[in-house]
């Protein structure tokens, strides 16, 4: 049950509050320290822009309260190291939100990872159109978003970690602000978010994973493609879409296989129902007594491979995470 919102711009209260409609009959806060000061509150899910996820988290810490954390963890390896180690200490879940772990294409992946072998590679293509407008504009500035491969990629290096399991060790990107954008400006600023990027990362396995970023390419059948190649045979999948295609070195041919959307999702929406699957998740491991299953090392561990990237474009040079790592503690 939804008994509180808090938000500090009155037309998000609003909107939440409809939303909500006649099944829950919340309260609503302007500041969210008088949510968290409810006696009858078990858990809370921070959806609030990026950079202000470390002091809404220091709050948190000071609950017993479960806790679903918007994703990025944070906007830089400090605030997320902090994170990270009072997570450890926290009485309550600490759960990130990753949801493209909950797509049904990607689930699937996931499900058949055990068909084709050892992992070798790991391929994420994410041709989609600009992003959307947010309240105030807070997401047109890397100061606030951590940069795009922060606040946008850290989906796809999460997958990438998930599926390789093995410790990224050189990120090597090259990346731009090409077309969106450049002619807005906010205060006597033009926005200085990346719009494309090429990434590359090695992994102490041997393993290698790619993402390719453009920002500026709507209308494509798909929004993602993703194949994941291993020893013994291939992985694909479009998103959105309803297939995974499995090919086999040894047949030399590939099947496939129909990917339903889950029965329990009503309503789509743009993440194709995974972040209500992920709350179910988060819900579900709070009843049992589980842990969480995105914790905060992989939110972390996922927003290290986008501070890399932004390093690797900035300096022109291969960047190993480790030593990032090593620096902000």
């Amino acid at each position: 049950m939804v008994v509180a919102i808090a938000d500090p711009s009155a037309k998000s209260r609003q909107w939440a509050l409809k939303t909500c409609g006649e099944r829950f009959e919340p309260t609503a806060y302007e500041h969210y320290q008088d949510l968290l000061s409810r006696p009858d509150l078990d858990a809370v899910v921070i959806a609030s822009p990026n950079y202000t996820h470390i002091d809404v988290m220091r709050d948190v810490f000071a609950t017993d309260l479960h806790v679903l954390l918007e994703k990025p963890i944070c906007t830089t390896l400090p605030d997320a190291l902090e994170v990270c180690r009072r997570a450890e200490q926290h009485r309550g879940l600490v759960w990130i939100a990753l949801e493209y772990r909950y797509m049904a294409p990607t689930a699937a992946m996931i499900r058949h990872l055990g068909e084709i072998g050892k992992i070798r590679m790991c391929a994420i293509q994410e041709h989609r159109f600009p992003f959307l407008r947010k309240v105030d504009n807070w997401n047109r500035f890397n100061r606030n978003t951590g940069g795009t491969l922060v606040e946008k990629c850290c989906h796809f290096f999460d997958l990438m970690n998930l599926v390789i399991q093995a410790e990224p060790i050189r990120v090597m990107a090259s990346g731009g602000q090409s077309v969106n954008h450049l002619d807005e400006e906010y205060a006597g600023e033009v926005p200085d978010i990346l719009d494309n990027a090429y990434v590359i990362v090695e992994y102490a396995s041997g393993a290698r994973a790619m993402l390719d970023l453009c920002m500026f390419a709507e209308g494509g059948r798909f929004e993602q493609q993703i194949s994941i190649t291993g020893d013994e045979g291939k992985l694909e999948t479009g998103i959105p879409g309803d297939k995974l295609y499995i090919s086999r070195r040894a047949d030399n041919n590939y099947s496939v296989i129909d990917v339903p959307a889950d029965p329990r999702v009503r309503e789509e929406g743009m993440h194709h129902g995974a972040s209500y699957l992920e709350h179910l998740d988060f819900a579900t491991a709070i009843a049992s007594g589980s842990s969480a299953g995105v914790t905060a090392r992989d939110g972390l561990n996922a927003m290290l491979l986008g501070v890399a990237g932004h390093t690797s474009i900035e300096t022109g040079l291969p960047v190993e995470p480790a030593a990032l790592l090593k620096a902000a503690k």
